[in-house]
């Protein structure tokens, strides 16, 4: 097209003024043509209307962002104008000559096609690493894969993170430290817990380092990030003068926990030479995971394009995952009931492709909450049982010589079972000893588990005697409403502890009343009384069987 630059270009021809970024060609023969312009055009005029100095209309096209002038010569003007030149010169904006015989519409066309080659080689590139990102989610690292290609892809680096904000994976250079306390301070600080013995307390989130807070944009779910956009630093960010993160460089892999609570779609961080992309992982309203992608320059609409397949990618590979590893429990679960129906070859051929094995008999049975399931499975055949109207419990088979290790392993309240046998009484009953275990964890004398738990063997309840195998707020129940005659008569709370040296002593007058250190008249007389207020025959053996329960049970 012949177009001579004549000023705002270094060398004046060093480089062709289209090497700067152009969005669209406007034609204006307006004095002020800026309100019509949105920055980032090539202007062409043929100054029909300039004279004199032209200093204030090269700044409004300077200050509007104006990409570069093309001034047409041989309508109005045989020359561009000495003043526009000394004008654009003095300003840096690139000016140049059209000559007479070059359409305006023809440089409009040539933009327009050199912009719809770059969207064409923008789309290629995009689609050919989207290709590869599949390729290697298909390799044996699975979302490990993703990550170290997505970090090629980008030019940068990456990371995988954790629902509780630890880095799983990340490649050499990854700024995880930034991510980790980005993640930690975003997170609303929880409600204070009602203080419970059996609850972890939450770890304080990790903070950016002092002088380096971090200011990151959300991003509206289901839009895409583009420069300039929400997720864009602005003119102050690149500059330095916000948005730095905190936490060095240098392949960190440490990385504090991350509070639970809402999160934005998708964060972006920027700093002095780093700009960072974080978004969630998992199709539900609840993260199952973070990556994050970092690099050295802002990331370009292609470079979105791919950040956003790799999270289709990775999201993909976590649900999966978690659709077998559910697959795989239900088939544990239906193993345990062949177990227990006396099933055992059944129950091995269902087992064998899981790739599991049943423990060696003697073994142990061990039962905790549900949530233990997860902790309890690398550890031992572990699955979910539920009984009829009962909430399910993770119940795990183990040798006996290593229950108790299992047991603290699990991090969580756990009943242990008697040894025994894959015999179906013999399971049954084991299974019935960890569950009455496991309901006397509260409270009970067992063993510290290794956080929030306690572990308490069948073999102590039996040793507690027959109070130890009975449901302790029944028992209590039961013996307040036994003895409230005698403990709401006025206040002879004497009746009580006479009762109790009664039925300690056999019946026998003597021994129970020098035990109190009374007459024995007056014992005969306060169990007359008793007799009276319980309507309760004291020389029936149940019904002194039911009082000593009772008064054993206030004792505890």
């Amino acid at each position: 097209m012949r177009l001579r630059p004549v000023a705002g270009v270094p060398g004046h021809g060093a480089r062709g003024v289209l090497d700067a970024a152009v969005r669209w060609v406007a034609v204006s023969e307006l004095a002020d043509p800026t309100p019509y312009l949105e920055g980032g055009e090539l202007l062409l005029t043929t100054g029909m209307r300039m004279e004199g100095d032209q200093s204030q209309y090269v700044a409004r096209l300077v200050a509007r962002g104006v990409a570069g002038l093309g001034f047409g010569v041989g309508v109005s003007h045989e020359e561009v104008p000495p003043a526009l030149v000394t004008a654009a010169e003095e300003a840096g904006l690139p000016l140049f000559e059209v000559p007479r015989e070059t359409p305006f519409i023809e440089i409009g066309k040539g933009v327009s096609e050199l912009l719809a080659a770059e969207q064409y080689d923008e789309i290629s590139r995009a689609f050919a690493a989207q290709g590869r990102l599949t390729r290697a989610a298909l390799r044996p690292e699975g979302m490990h894969a993703v990550i170290d290609r997505l970090a090629k892809e980008v030019g940068g680096w990456a990371a995988l993170l954790d629902e509780a904000g630890e880095v799983r994976h990340a490649t050499r250079g990854a700024n995880t430290a930034a991510v980790v306390s980005e993640l930690a301070r975003l997170r609303p600080a929880p409600r204070p817990p009602v203080p419970r013995s059996s609850e972890p307390r939450p770890s304080a989130p990790r903070h950016p380092e002092p002088g380096r807070a971090t200011e990151p944009r959300p991003v509206e779910p289901g839009r895409h990030p583009e420069p300039g956009g929400p997720t864009e630093p602005g003119p102050a960010e690149e500059r330095g003068g916000g948005g730095a993160r905190g936490g060095g460089r240098g392949g960190e892999r440490g990385g504090g926990g991350v509070r639970v609570g809402a999160l934005p779609a998708s964060l972006a961080l920027s700093g002095p030479g780093e700009h960072i992309v974080v978004q969630p992982l998992g199709g539900g309203a609840r993260p199952r995971g973070f990556f994050a992608v970092g690099a050295g320059q802002p990331f370009s609409p292609v470079t979105h394009t791919v950040i956003n397949a790799a999270g289709s990618l990775l999201t993909l590979a976590l649900e999966q995952g978690r659709t077998q590893l559910e697959a795989a429990r239900r088939a544990r679960s239906a193993v345990l009931e062949l177990l227990l129906s006396g099933a055992r070859e059944q129950a091995g051929a269902v087992l064998g492709p899981l790739g599991g094995r049943l423990p060696e008999e003697p073994l142990a049975v061990l039962a905790a909450g549900a949530d233990a399931l997860e902790a309890l499975e690398p550890l031992a055949f572990a699955a979910l049982f539920a009984s009829s109207g009962e909430r399910p419990l993770a119940v795990a088979l183990v040798p006996d010589t290593v229950a108790e290790k299992v047991a603290l392993e699990a991090d969580a309240p756990v009943g242990v079972s008697l040894p025994c046998g894959y015999a179906p009484e013999g399971l049954n009953g084991a299974l019935d000893q960890a569950r009455r275990a496991l309901a006397a964890t509260d409270g009970s004398g067992g063993a510290p588990g290794k956080g929030r738990g306690r572990v308490v063997a069948f073999g102590e309840l039996a040793g507690q005697g027959l109070l130890g195998l009975l449901d302790r707020a029944a028992v209590q129940a039961f013996a307040a409403a036994l003895l409230a005659p005698l403990t709401a008569y006025g206040s002879r709370a004497d009746l009580v502890e006479s009762l109790r040296a009664y039925l300690d002593s056999n019946g026998h007058w003597d021994a129970a009343a020098q035990r109190l250190g009374v007459h024995r008249h007056t014992l005969r007389y306060r169990m007359r009384r008793v007799t009276e207020l319980l309507g309760r025959d004291l020389d029936d053996p149940g019904v002194r069987a039911e009082l000593w329960l009772a008064l054993e049970a206030t004792r505890r």
